[in-house]
């Protein structure tokens, strides 16, 4: 009874620590999933005021006003400055990819999957950007002729956006869709052109046909490529 009694003692002891392990961990990943929640909605208010005034407008304090919390709060989770504006470059990649690019990719190799590219970047030009602002076109202009890392940060999100378009590219002209002789360079160049004038009108003209006129010049322009 002695040793029985021991034993259901040491049982209950490893079930409570057990428990408590759990319960600790538990607790862990609440407070982790609450900060990484509070993080998202951080670097999603920074990316509201770039969008609006530019990448230099982004504060710590700025930010902090919008969502209610302390200027010591927003850096505990996000850290300086200018790892804030680096995490809404980024942020905006993201998003951009996955609307853009990612469904895309359900599309066939080729000029379908160009195409449709190019289309959804037309849509969410007209639909967001044209509200919003870009990131990407504006960003550039308000960086192109400063250095730091904040420039260097969005143009490896531009050179990689530009050579994941310039693949695809690629992949229509050994697909036999775009003549042989395409120099994907400068259809990429071409294609952007696009984009920023469709910007350019629609915000600055506000002209209400620009993703109209953007989409009849890609129709045009894919057609003079087409093999």
């Amino acid at each position: 009874m002695p040793g029985r009694q021991a034993a259901q003692g040491i049982t209950l002891h490893t079930l409570s620590h057990k428990c408590a392990n759990i319960c600790f961990m538990e607790a862990m990943d609440a407070k982790t999933q609450k900060s990484e929640m509070t993080r998202a909605a951080i670097v999603g208010a920074a990316l509201d005021l770039a969008s609006a005034e530019g990448l230099e407008a982004i504060t710590l304090q700025a930010v902090a006003d919008r969502l209610g919390l302390s200027k010591s709060g927003v850096f505990s989770r996000i850290g300086s400055r200018e790892a804030l504006q680096k995490a809404v470059i980024g942020e905006f990649g993201r998003r951009f990819i996955a609307e853009v690019f990612v469904p895309a990719m359900q599309k066939p190799k080729g000029l379908p999957r160009l195409d449709d590219i190019v289309q959804r970047w037309i849509v969410r030009m007209r639909d967001v950007e044209v509200h919003t602002g870009c990131i990407y076109t504006a960003g550039a202009f308000e960086l192109d002729d400063r250095e730091g890392e904040l420039r260097e940060t969005l143009l490896q999100e531009v050179t990689r956006w530009r050579a994941a378009l310039r693949r695809t590219v690629q992949q229509a002209i050994e697909a036999g869709h775009l003549k042989a002789d395409t120099d994907p360079e400068q259809l990429v160049g071409e294609i952007n052109a696009i984009s920023i004038g469709l910007l350019h009108d629609a915000r600055f003209l506000r002209d209400s046909r620009a993703a109209e006129r953007a989409q009849a010049s890609w129709q045009r322009l894919m057609k003079s490529y087409q093999a």
